[in-house]
Formats: structure tokens, sequence, C-alpha cells
């Protein structure tokens, strides 16, 4: 429910960001290391870094890591790996052109003001040859998510949001073609969410909400994720991120 967040926002759901979500995007970090060939000793820059989660796998990796994120309490989060971080938006990057050798960007570029204008800084930043990972969410079909926040909004008598056009098929590649880079591989993995309860449920789902909204809506929350009880008393949400790497030219 924090999709929309500035950097204010964030940061003010920084702490439960990291408790229940901080993982979760795991398979797709896992997919761009691999098709952008990072390790040992390769400089990474990860724009949207939050809090910290994917920096603290580069520098398990042995990869020279550094993250930048605009909200300053997920900048502190992060800084706990021990890997430096800066406050930085992804459209002004504060780093020398060509110092890294890969920008990866996860649940992050979708957020900047104009997609293209973050791509060249990406470009920027890596020079001629560099490589740009990016990844997130994908079509709001593919995403047990999306079925619970659509019977949220449905109860506040909103509309679900749409899908942007970074999350359908060949959207992340179109963008990266449109900032003139040269796609390398693109694909699409599973990223399943796991609550272990209904009050971690209800928390993941309702992020950023006060706890008169939260009390209003838990039912309509556990209603909605019924089909996805695992059995056990927990629930398990399959999801999917599209990704994709590019070079820079």
């Amino acid at each position: 429910m924090v999709d929309g967040a500035d950097e204010s926002g964030w940061s003010d759901v920084a702490a439960g960001w990291a408790e229940l979500w901080g993982d979760f995007a795991g398979p797709a970090r896992r997919a761009l290391m691999d098709a952008a060939d990072i390790g040992p000793g390769t400089r990474v820059l990860d724009v949207g870094c939050g809090s910290g989660e994917f920096l603290a796998l580069l520098r398990d990796t042995g990869a020279s890591a550094v993250g930048a994120d605009p909200a300053p309490a997920m900048v502190g989060l992060a800084r706990r790996t021990g890997v430096e971080v800066v406050v930085a938006g992804a459209e002004s990057l504060p780093f020398d052109d060509g110092v890294f050798e890969v920008v990866t960007a996860v649940n992050a570029l979708q957020f900047a003001a104009d997609t293209t204008d973050a791509l060249h800084e990406f470009a920027r930043v890596v020079g001629p040859g560099g490589l740009i990972a990016v990844s997130n969410w994908a079509e709001g079909a593919r995403n047990d998510v999306d079925v619970i926040e659509a019977a949220v909004a449905s109860a506040l008598e909103d509309e679900p949001r749409p899908d942007g056009p970074l999350r359908s098929a060949g959207g992340l590649e179109a963008a990266l073609r449109a900032a003139s880079l040269e796609l390398v591989a693109a694909g699409i993995v599973d990223a399943p969410w796991h609550a272990a309860d209904e009050d971690t449920l209800v928390r993941g789902i309702l992020l950023g909400e006060d706890e008169e909204t939260i009390d209003e809506l838990k039912a309509v929350v556990t209603a909605a994720a019924e089909p996805f009880g695992d059995g056990s008393g927990g629930y398990v949400l399959h999801n999917a991120f599209r990704w994709a790497v590019a070079r820079a030219r």
C-alpha cells in the first residue's frame, strides 16, 4: 500500500518495509546478478537500494558495492550492511562518469520522475560498455498481492491501481531501448511472499496505513487472502518480477 510513497513516505515505513518485504525480491536480485555476471570485485551501484538487502547479497558475493536511495531512513538501515550508501535519487547520482561496471535497480525505476532520464544517468555512471540491470513487479494478473490490494481498493470505493508501463511484458525492454541502450537479456522470475500468520499478512498488505484504517480493513484483507492460506495459519502469495539487462553504448 506504499507504492506511491515519496521520500518522506518511504522513510516513514522503512523499518516495517525491511521487516516484512526486505527479502521478498531475492529471486529478481539473483537473476540480475547472474545475467550481469556480477562476482568478486565487480563495481556495482544499487539505485533505490531501500533497506540494503541487495547490498548485503552483493557484499557477500565479493562485489564492490555502493548504494543510493532518496529516503534518508532507508539509507540509515542500508548502512548497517557496512556498505557505502548515499542519499540520492535515480536521476541525479553523485558519482563521476564510468566509475561502476554495473548499475542495478530493483523495484525502483518506476519511482523515477522520468524513466529515460534515470536510465541515461545510470548509463553515465557505468560508461560505454557498462551494464544496467533493472527489475520490477510484473503485471497485476501474475501477482496474488494484487488480488488482495484490489479487494482493499473496492472496500474503499477506489479503483485498483493500473499496471504501469514497466510491468507488462516487453515494458522494461522498451524503456531500455528508448534510452538508447543495447538489450542483453530479459526474463521473469517467481517471487513468492510468505506471511507467517494473519497479523503479518495484514501489516504487510496495509503497510503505511494508520491503525484506524488497518482495523477497518483487516477483515477485507484476510477474506481476500483465504485462497492463499498454507494450511498452517500462514499465507503464501505467489507473484512475479520481470527483469532486463542492457549495455550502455
